[in-house]
């Protein structure tokens, strides 16, 4: 399947209803939708050239013309033999496992970043910037995603926390409040224990980021500010792969943004962390 029709499938309920009845068209017709000019896909779909246009460039592609070219670029990938999400099959070989997760991960990164909304990361990273404290809430794969977030934010002398641990969670969410944040990272967004941390860190005062996949969900309504991954992953047996790279994506481009928006205060701490941990962790600093 494309990224950009399950991008499309994902993001139904949040377009305006000319748009939903637009990505409702191409969804049926992905392959007839690449060989219209956007004049007969309006006539088609029911739609406008206006409303094409602000809706190609509401997916973070330059028009019709680019999202066309991208579109038809997915659909002939299988064609061409790229493989596509795949659970793990019994006996397949070594060679077809490496393609496979190759191509799992990139794609789920590619559906993550058609998500992503500029002003809402933005607002996230002015909250990270401006926090006293920020706590970190996961289980299970989510909390190996809150762990690396934590590491990254302390190299750069931030205040942080992770918690995987359902009652160290709340413990450290009732004692946040105005001027911290607390951030719940959960793929599904139902997970009661991390649900339950970000609303209490909200009722405390603090300010409550949420990373969970597309969608209404429980965590991204508790939170201030919602964030979202996507992965086609849905096979039992994968131990949440494709989504644990998805929502690391996130996490990378949040700290990349936090540290470039304010270069000369962060840079200086980044690299006295590597410098004292090379000097330390070699023997010359004992």
């Amino acid at each position: 399947m494309s990224s950009i029709v399950h991008s499309l499938r994902e993001r139904a309920s949040s377009f305006h209803p000319k748009e939903r009845t637009l990505a409702a068209y191409i969804v049926e017709h992905p392959l007839e939708a690449t060989r219209l000019s956007i004049t007969e896909l309006a006539d088609r779909s029911g739609t406008s050239a206006a409303t094409i246009t602000r809706f190609c460039r509401a997916l973070r592609f330059d028009g019709f013309a680019e999202f066309k070219l991208k579109l038809a670029e997915e659909l002939a990938a299988p064609a061409e033999g790229q493989p596509t999400y795949q659970d793990i099959v019994a006996g397949n070989s070594l060679e077809r496992i490496v393609g496979a997760m190759e191509a799992n991960h990139l794609r789920s990164i590619a559906d993550t970043t058609r998500l992503l909304d500029v002003g809402t990361l933005q607002r996230a990273i002015d909250a990270l910037h401006a926090a006293r404290r920020i706590d970190l809430y996961g289980v299970a794969t989510s909390g190996i995603v809150a762990q690396d977030a934590y590491q990254k934010l302390i190299r750069i002398g931030k205040e942080a926390n992770a918690f995987s641990d359902p009652h160290l969670q709340i413990t450290s969410a009732s004692n946040l409040g105005p001027g911290d944040v607390a951030i719940g990272i959960s793929y599904s967004g139902e997970t009661i224990e991390t649900v339950d941390a970000l609303r209490c860190a909200k009722t405390q005062g603090a300010t409550t980021i949420s990373l969970t996949k597309y969608g209404v969900n429980a965590l991204s309504s508790a939170a201030d500010i919602a964030l979202f991954a996507s992965s086609l992953e849905e096979g039992m047996r994968r131990g949440d792969m494709a989504s644990r790279i998805a929502q690391l994506h996130v996490v990378d481009i949040l700290f990349t943004g936090l540290v470039s928006s304010r270069f000369d205060a962060y840079v200086p701490r980044l690299e006295r962390t590597y410098w004292n941990v090379k000097q330390y962790r070699n023997g010359k600093g004992r």
